[in-house]
């Protein structure tokens, strides 16, 4: 197997990863290893933008207590106010970079601010309604102006390399997409920053490089994880049959846009005061009973009340898009579903990105910090995966460089066999039926029978996909197969162990909050004797 050395390993292309290389370039050589093309990450389709105090009558304390409030009682109040009070400092950071939010008209020396879902103001950055798309694009010129930064596209992580007494992250194994061939990448540091899984569930608004990888990879290295019971459903992704993953901004809310059923009634007054623009939790749950209730396929999201003009303006993306589907924003409510979004859990890991295993950072999605809580307050996960990849880098950068040769030796690859599969059905078949299982069983309302169910068909799949994996050639779709089962499994086994409702974990069979006793993250940490 092929070795490359380099000083820093960073493995994701999103917000996080691409700010981290970036800084770290600075001192060292850096290998940006991404999964499929450039670009492709979850911050790629983030539309509504990054929370931020940046107006004189906003205030920290307002922010924060929002964040808290949405997170319902599991937020960290430390890693909050760390997170929130850097805010505007690591902002000026990506303008510096060439970033340029929307002005307001006339007024360009002030933001043009969205308010979403759970804020009490308007504080939501953006660069219309594709502010990942530019974000990206100007990282990403920035990273391909750095002679110290290699990319290297289409190479996707297998696991992490670990070894030394005492035992640290050394790198990572990789598919290389190009070749087909299994290579090594040594690494003095670490930083994982994969983002999130929505691609367990059937229905999500994520891209197809969700799978999970960064937090299965560290589960299997012995790290413990957070709060994996806590996925956000966003309420509202176009329904359409030949519209994937394509989701409308919570910010269509925040300009006043209102959810109604298919006949054309409000009703989310009656589930919250704050009406349309309650917490992505309750709006989603919501959504979810009135479908079931009525027997309808989606409900309607409706923004006639505002011109063309506004909507062209405001929403460049969301309004041409679906125009694409025969839906005209300025006349037609938008038929809207929930979706699988956002992982609140992950890697367990501060605010600089530090985990349990030396050498070895989590940035981003895949990292659980205690910012959100048991729900993620609205465009608070940008500003997260901003301030973590630059303290991490930071904190990196502050330690003694050790001298590759003072690092243990890269550990023989004792993974994947070597023989081709005849098989494909197989993965195909067990793709699905995990999605499916986890859809139908551990969605937006749960009960303890559902999760046992859907444990045991995940728990079926883990033990197929092993035993696929020893025997046969690794490919991208195996690895993939390999991940989500492991983070599904995951999943299911923190939310059996949470007995209440809270935030974004709602079951039937628990219907209200533990009361009773202090709120306690779910920690998972693997039993060597137990996958």
């Amino acid at each position: 197997m092929q070795i490359l050395n380099t000083d820093f390993l960073v493995i994701g292309g999103g917000l996080a990863g691409l700010t981290a290389a970036l800084k770290l370039s600075a001192r060292g050589r850096v290998l940006l290893a991404m999964k499929k093309e450039p670009g492709e990450s979850n911050t790629s389709y983030a539309q509504g933008g990054i929370a931020c105090v940046m107006d004189a009558d906003d205030c920290f304390a307002s922010h924060i207590e929002d964040t808290l409030t949405a997170g319902a009682g599991l937020c960290h109040r430390d890693v909050v106010e760390a997170i929130v009070n850097a805010g505007p400092a690591y902002i000026r950071e990506l303008e510096k970079m060439g970033l340029a939010f929307e002005r307001r008209e006339g007024r360009w020396e002030e933001y043009d601010l969205g308010q979403e879902g759970g804020h009490s103001q308007r504080r939501v950055l953006h660069a219309g309604d594709f502010t990942g798309q530019e974000i990206i694009r100007i990282l990403l010129a920035r990273c391909r102006e750095q002679p110290r930064i290699t990319m290297r596209p289409h190479l996707m992580a297998v696991d992490l390399a670990t070894g030394g007494a005492p035992r640290r992250c050394l790198g990572a194994w990789f598919l290389d997409g190009a070749t087909g061939e299994l290579l090594g990448v040594r690494a003095r540091t670490t930083v994982l920053a994969t983002g999130g899984a929505g691609k367990v569930y059937l229905y999500t608004s994520n891209p197809d490089v969700a799978t999970g990888d960064g937090v299965a990879m560290a589960w299997r290295a012995g790290l413990p994880v957070l709060n994996m019971e806590f996925v956000q459903f966003h309420p509202t992704c176009l329904y359409h049959p030949s519209a994937k993953s394509f989701l409308i901004s919570e910010a269509v809310r925040g300009e006043g846009g209102i959810l109604k059923t298919r006949d054309g009634a409000p009703f989310m007054e009656r589930y919250d005061p704050r009406g349309s623009l309650a917490p992505r939790d309750i709006v989603a749950r919501a959504i979810d009973r009135e479908m079931k209730t009525r027997g309808d396929d989606c409900v309607l999201l409706d923004i006639t009340h505002h011109s063309a003009k506004f909507l062209r303006k405001r929403f460049p993306n969301i309004y041409a898009r679906c125009l694409e589907f025969g839906i005209n924003m300025a006349r037609d409510p938008i038929p809207v579903v929930p979706a699988a979004h956002y992982f609140c859990g992950g890697v367990e890991a501060d605010v600089a990105g530090r985990t349990a295993l030396p050498g070895l950072f989590a940035c981003g999605e895949v990292a659980c910090t205690g910012l959100h809580g048991a729900n993620r307050l609205a465009s608070n996960s940008l500003l997260e995966a901003l301030v973590t990849a630059l303290n991490a880098s930071a904190e990196i950068l502050q330690e003694a460089p050790a001298a590759a040769a003072d690092l243990a030796p890269f550990p023989a690859w004792h993974g994947s066999g070597e023989a081709a599969s005849e098989e494909a059905v197989v993965i195909a078949h067990n793709w699905e039926s995990v999605r499916k299982a986890m859809w139908d069983y551990v969605g937006i309302v749960r009960t303890t029978s559902r999760l046992e169910r859907a444990l045991t068909r995940v728990q079926m799949v883990r033990q197929e996909i092993a035993q696929y994996f020893h025997s046969y050639r690794a490919t991208s779709d195996v690895l993939e197969l390999r991940n989500i089962t492991d983070v599904a499994a995951l999943v299911v086994r923190s939310a059996l162990h949470r007995h209440e409702s809270r935030g974004l974990h709602y079951t039937l069979d628990y219907p209200l909050p533990d009361d009773a006793h202090p709120p306690q993250d779910t920690r998972l940490v693997r039993d060597e004797g137990r996958a």
